[in-house]
């Protein structure tokens, strides 16, 4: 078993863990960065509002290793639902909290996090609704609302880039749910982003989303990720070899758009998922 996969399964062990139980004196809690200069870029949040991560500097033997963690969150597919969405931490910076919770692969302890503790150590806020796709120019006149969720992705990693990621040597690019869904779509971009030189893994947690009917026959998934899509002008920042052979809201799908992932790709993901019960 290679080191890589034993570091994952002490995750998935940290990452239960203290998900769970949080002792508040190992409790960790770092400061936003509020990307102003990306507004330059129209990289913004639904509302308009510039985009924002958590940073938690290296050390020792960690200074050129990255690991970045989206957060999750769903979607918005409609007008109203994304409206909704723009007056939360979901959709606006101004509604974030100044401080983000680290724990599991995030935190800066070796007891909670053995593997990586000494690494930079990214969350990265998730405000665009589209899982880090969309990229619309028009503002939507009526609720001034914006899909720039592409424009975030690349806006975030190119800052990141500039404070030291341009010297990785390892880099892990994760996330939980659309988060996770977000890291396989970009997971193939992160790698672009790096050094010809460094070694760069994918990490998927809980991103497999079944395309299935209904118990009343209809395909609810598949019709809210074409929504999603057409809403957010996502088409053309999916993987372009999946949407060369099917429709466009089909490449959301994980098992749909994975064969065409060139980056090395770990998946967490567990029996069942209990939104999608719902």
């Amino acid at each position: 078993m290679t080191t890589f996969v034993l570091a994952l399964l002490a995750f998935l062990a940290v990452f239960c863990t203290t998900h769970v139980v949080s002792n508040k004196h190992d409790s960790l809690y770092v400061n936003i960065t509020i990307l102003q200069s990306a507004t330059t870029q129209g990289a913004v949040c639904l509302d308009g509002s510039p985009p924002a991560y958590h940073l938690d500097r290296g050390y020792g033997t960690g200074l050129r290793r990255w690991i970045i963690y989206l957060d999750g969150g769903s979607w918005c597919e409609s007008i109203p639902d994304c409206l909704d969405r723009s007056t939360s931490s979901l959709g606006s910076s101004n509604h974030m909290k100044q401080r983000g919770f680290f724990a599991g692969i995030l935190h800066n302890t070796s007891k909670q996090n053995p593997e990586f503790h000494n690494w930079n150590r990214v969350r990265v806020k998730y405000c665009d609704g589209s899982s880090f796709t969309g990229d619309v120019e028009q503002v939507h006149s009526e609720h001034k609302l914006y899909f720039r969720g592409a424009r975030i992705f690349k806006a975030i990693m190119e800052d990141l880039w500039r404070k030291g990621m341009k010297s990785a040597e390892n880099a892990i690019l994760s996330g939980t749910s659309a988060g996770g869904l977000a890291t396989i779509l970009n997971c193939d971009k992160f790698k672009c982003l790096l050094p010809e030189s460094a070694k760069v893994k994918c990490v998927a947690d809980a991103a497999f989303f079944i395309n299935s009917k209904t118990i009343y026959g209809t395909s609810y998934i598949q019709e809210m990720y074409r929504k999603i899509v057409n809403l957010h002008g996502s088409a053309k920042n999916l993987p372009s070899a999946c949407t060369y052979v099917m429709e466009p809201s089909l490449c959301l799908f994980s098992q749909n758009v994975i064969p065409y992932i060139q980056t090395p790709l770990f998946i967490i993901n567990s029996i069942y998922d209990s939104w999608q019960v719902k």
